[in-house]
């Protein structure tokens, strides 16, 4: 079972940046894909952006040019590193790990919340 734990949530205001960190309790080298989720209120889920195992990267198309995510496989870790942010980008913010068994993992969430 692998655990994930995000941080560096906060609040911030329009056009400031935030940096979200995830650390997995185990090796992610062999997961099928990493990636950032978000749930604003009274909203769905939503992809905000994945690492694919292939090294392929898609995100959103709300936050293409702004957002970038990376991994860093040594240390287990995923990475959003947000620019630009806009109070429509306030939400929790959760990471998630889908391994090579198709199993998904989620983290607790971090919430961003950008005044305007």
């Amino acid at each position: 079972q692998v655990r994930l734990v995000e941080s560096g949530g906060g609040l911030v205001q329009a056009g400031g940046s935030l940096r979200l960190s995830c650390a997995a309790s185990e090796t992610i080298f062999s997961a099928n894909t990493m990636g950032w989720y978000r749930q604003a209120p009274g909203k769905q889920r939503e992809l905000v952006a994945v690492v694919i195992s292939d090294g392929r990267i898609k995100y959103a198309d709300s936050v293409k040019g702004r957002f970038t995510i990376s991994r860093d496989n040594a240390k287990n870790s995923l990475y959003l590193q947000m620019n630009s942010l806009k109070p429509e980008d306030t939400a929790v913010y959760y990471c998630n790990l889908n391994d090579r068994y198709n199993l998904n993992y989620w983290g607790q969430g971090t919430q961003v919340t950008v005044s305007s």
